[in-house]
């Protein structure tokens, strides 16, 4: 979508839906100077409707966009900027019939994440941990193997013969939780073949499903069938220790627990009994219930098991915050001065 010369002229309006303190709404203010931000501070359907006539743009982080809050903006309405990457809290439909823009902005600070879940899962796949260390320590020796110079037909492949090595492909991916950082987390597993299903406390519209390529499962169910099973909920008193030592018994003992949400969601002494006991084949932690986790804990001392740790770093580089504010900004300066919008879902007719 452009705009011409005249209607670049005036400094566009653009209304943030979700509640927004003067600290917050001054920080994003930065990465858009074309354009004049506008929040509510509280819930406040009232104060909300106040902001909205007059509107270019609408942004929205968590709350729905709905017809009526498009018709409150009025004509001047031309895009909706979701501050996510996915579209489910959107009115599609109404946004169509009126002929507005939608674009997206896939979040850093979830892909971050993501990342990390599909490099415990890669890792605890090909046994990187294990390989790292035999390679270094020269463990080739105690198989009696001596080192042979390599051509393009003469090379000593899997030279430690690491058992159970497998490919991510075909396997299925059970993702507890299915907000935005579960969908990254799925769109990466669907790019290696994985089958992807979840269990949510609200399960997603069915044509959320069908974009996403998700399917449904109960807890126990998909416990019972996925070969690796990520967690992606917030830690609440409902879900403290949801991964309960019953729980983690409905898990096949073939199948891999991965955590990048939060420590306490797993109770940690029956998942260290549970890898001890070889009722699952691994796990890979990148949160812990306490954080650095203690030296002493028995979960760092397993021997003999499949098993990733990391210092929780799969949150990203430390400059979350400023990517997602800048990437999120992006498309409001860029119809503000008659740029191209990117990660355009729908295109408009309003000009």
């Amino acid at each position: 979508m452009l705009l011409s010369a005249h209607q670049r002229s005036n400094v566009l309006k653009a209304v943030i839906l979700d509640p927004t303190s003067p600290e917050d709404l001054a920080f994003n203010q930065q990465f858009c100077p074309s354009v004049k931000l506008f929040a509510p501070t509280t819930d406040d359907a009232a104060e909300l409707a106040q902001l909205l006539p007059g509107a270019s743009v609408i942004v929205s982080k968590r709350r729905a966009v709905t017809g009526e809050l498009m018709d409150l903006a009025g004509e001047s309405l031309k895009l909706i900027h979701l501050w996510s990457g996915r579209r489910d809290k959107l009115d599609l439909a109404a946004a169509k019939t009126r002929g507005l823009t939608v674009s997206l902005t896939t979040q850093i600070g979830c892909v971050a994440v993501a990342e990390m879940a599909l490099t415990l899962m890669l890792g605890l796949s090909k046994k990187v941990i294990q390989a790292h260390e035999a390679v270094v320590e020269g463990r080739y020796r105690e198989l009696g193997s001596e080192p042979v110079l390599t051509a393009e037909r003469r090379h000593g492949f899997q030279w430690m013969r690491l058992p159970k090595l497998f490919e991510l492909q075909g396997t299925t991916l059970g993702l507890i939780g299915m907000g935005e950082i579960a969908s990254e987390t799925a769109r990466f597993a669907r790019a290696f073949r994985m089958n992807v299903q979840y269990w949510n406390r609200r399960r997603l519209a069915p044509e959320i499903e069908a974009e996403e390529h998700l399917t449904y499962c109960e807890l126990p169910d998909l416990l019972a069938s996925s070969d690796f099973v990520s967690i992606h909920t917030p830690h609440t008193p409902d879900t403290d220790k949801l991964l309960s030592a019953e729980r983690l018994a409905m898990m096949k003992p073939s199948a891999y627990l991965i955590n990048t949400a939060r420590g306490g969601i797993i109770d940690e002494v029956a998942l260290t009994e549970a890898l001890r006991s070889g009722a699952l084949a691994g796990a890979g932690l990148d949160v812990y219930v306490y954080e650095p986790t203690p030296f002493d804990n028995p979960l760092l001392h397993l021997s003999g098991v499949n098993l990733m740790l990391m210092p929780h770093i799969g949150g990203g580089s430390g400059e979350t915050r400023v990517k997602q504010a800048r990437d999120s900004m992006a498309n409001l300066e860029r119809l503000a001065t008659g740029q191209p919008l990117i990660e355009v879902l729908v295109e408009g007719g309003r000009s």
